[in-house]
């Protein structure tokens, strides 16, 4: 279900918030590959992103194409812990994007959305503000991005005018920018990084560098998977990079994991082992420091 046709399947982007060794408010981005009422049908894809899913405490689904909602209330109906949200229609086509974001509510508050209007985003990014009172970072914003591939580096860029926005409307500079940037290889290259104000602006943290895989082909390698943040809340906490690939095929104990209609071969699980001792199933982990609470008991410590 994060499959993309003409680059094959990206992997999945966590971060995490979490103290020492206890598990803490897990954050997670999906590019689902046009999610609809025939993967909905779909048994094996419901059941997969449902245990995937229920591992987040915030979760944003991009690429949902479901005009009448069906698909999303099949969802809804297995992740009934949750509550949803969803940004307005884009219109790329005749088949217009969603992006669909899920959160814990016993343990974050949504106060607040909204849809950027401003530059030409195919896509226009879609804002939500959130706080955990278990957090030391008590209110944070979200914004996530499925770029257009022909136009990832001004779309990146245009990611500075958006934080811009949200920053002001809600008085709060933590904010995190995460999804399928399309940020590496032929779509942004080293010179185009000079054209990009996230990538020259000192302020904002790029937590996935540029040399990392986040498609699972054999063929591909590329970072089009991208968490950035910005906040001193955020910068000094943050361990930078400190993820590695989450193999679900080998977390499910799947040789082939049929998903968004792709068959996903497992790689090579030595290659992909994640190094880190407290979460085996993020693909990627960044640490935030935030005193001696913990923000996520129903999570089990799980170790590699």
């Amino acid at each position: 279900f994060l499959c993309h046709s003409y680059v094959g399947c990206l992997l999945l982007s966590f971060c995490s918030l979490m103290i020492g060794g206890a598990a803490g408010l897990r954050i997670c981005s999906y590019n689902i590959q046009r999610f609809n009422t025939t993967k909905a049908a779909d048994y094996r894809v419901m059941h997969t992103l449902t245990k995937i899913v229920s591992r987040c405490d915030i979760c944003v689904l991009q690429e949902v194409v479901d005009p009448e909602l069906k698909a999303v209330k099949a969802l809804v109906a297995s992740l009934n812990r949750y509550a949803s949200t969803l940004s307005s229609r884009t219109k790329t086509d005749s088949n217009p994007e969603r992006f669909l974001l899920w959160l814990s509510t016993h343990l974050v508050k949504q106060l607040g959305q909204h849809q950027y209007e401003g530059k030409a985003f195919v896509r226009p990014p879609f804002a939500i503000h959130f706080s955990c009172s278990k957090t030391d970072i008590k209110e944070f914003v979200l914004v996530p991005l499925h770029s257009d591939p022909d136009q990832a580096v001004q779309e990146i860029d245009w990611l500075y005018d958006v934080f811009e926005e949200v920053s002001t409307k809600w008085n709060n500079t933590n904010v995190m920018f995460l999804g399928d940037f399309h940020a590496g290889c032929a779509y942004v290259t080293r010179n185009d990084k000079k054209k990009i104000r996230l990538f020259t602006n000192s302020n904002f943290s790029w937590l996935i560098g540029d040399r990392e895989d986040t498609t699972v082909t054999d063929t591909t390698s590329c970072p089009y998977d991208r968490i950035v943040v910005h906040g001193q809340s955020f910068l000094k906490a943050i361990r930078p990079f400190s993820g590695k690939v989450f193999n679900f095929g080998k977390e499910f104990r799947l040789r082939q994991a049929k998903v968004g209609g792709l068959w996903l071969q497992q790689k090579d699980p030595e290659k992909h082992k994640i190094p880190i001792k407290i979460f085996h199933l993020c693909g990627w982990i960044i640490k935030f420091l935030y005193g001696n609470k913990t923000c996520c008991k129903h999570i089990n410590d799980i170790n590699s």
